[in-house]
């Protein structure tokens, strides 16, 4: 039977989003870290060894328990320390490395929810958004590999584009010390920092661009310590 490409492929160019992340069998989510980090999927079989594109954008989201009331002030979780643990330790610490962005989301009160105050438009985010995606386009305009935005970075762009002061070396230092990151997350954060000034059209990285990526990383340290 010929390989055919699966979800992961079929999401190229595109974005993937998995629901309820820690239901997915552990060996499943694993042969995720490949196509995150290579933007390739391949299939060796007896006859012929196949490599079909995923370079894709993923979109997980998961509970942080069995019975998704762990640390919710209004609601008491049922579930113990061990099968706390078991639920979260279904995703690995190598994958939630490969992925840029983790988002603690609780949950919305009556207040908020009941709130009169105007949110930002859509239209106003996707300006901005565009303006973001235009300056990256314009940034590695010059590059020899063809690239389209900062998380296609590599080491090499990474020290020629995001430069860092002192302060900011003081802080992604620390960061790094105290909080154990590994050397993908470094790199990681820094792409992330360099998008975030981008979305503010800041010409240089500061201070306040690296912590709020090293920010969006402060899940990974929580439970996958």
């Amino acid at each position: 039977m010929i390989p055919r490409p699966g979800e992961v492929s079929l999401a190229h160019n595109g974005l993937l989003f998995l629901d309820e992340l820690p239901e997915f069998p552990r060996n499943v989510l694993e042969v995720l870290r490949q196509p995150l980090e290579d933007g390739t999927v391949s299939i060796a079989r007896a006859s012929m060894s196949l490599t079909f594109p995923a370079r894709f954008m993923l979109a997980a989201a998961m509970n942080p328990c069995p019975c998704g009331f762990h640390n919710d002030r209004t609601r008491d979780c049922q579930c113990t320390p061990p099968m706390i643990q078991r639920y979260i330790s279904k995703i690995s610490g190598p994958l939630m490395d490969r992925i840029d962005i983790h988002i603690d989301v609780p949950a919305v009160n009556y207040k908020e929810m009941r709130s009169g105050a105007e949110p930002e438009g859509s239209a106003t985010i996707r300006a901005r958004v565009i303006r973001a995606r235009q300056k990256q386009l314009d940034r590695f305009a010059s590059s020899h590999q063809k690239l389209y935005c900062n998380a296609q970075m590599s080491s090499r762009h990474i020290r020629t584009f995001c430069e860092l002061s002192a302060d900011c070396e003081r802080l992604l230092e620390r960061a790094m010390t105290q909080q154990g990151l590994s050397a993908r997350a470094h790199d990681r954060i820094l792409k992330v920092a360099r998008t975030v000034a981008d979305l503010e059209d800041a010409a240089n990285l500061e201070p306040k661009h690296i912590a709020e990526a090293i920010q969006y990383r402060s899940l990974d340290r929580t439970y996958w310590a």
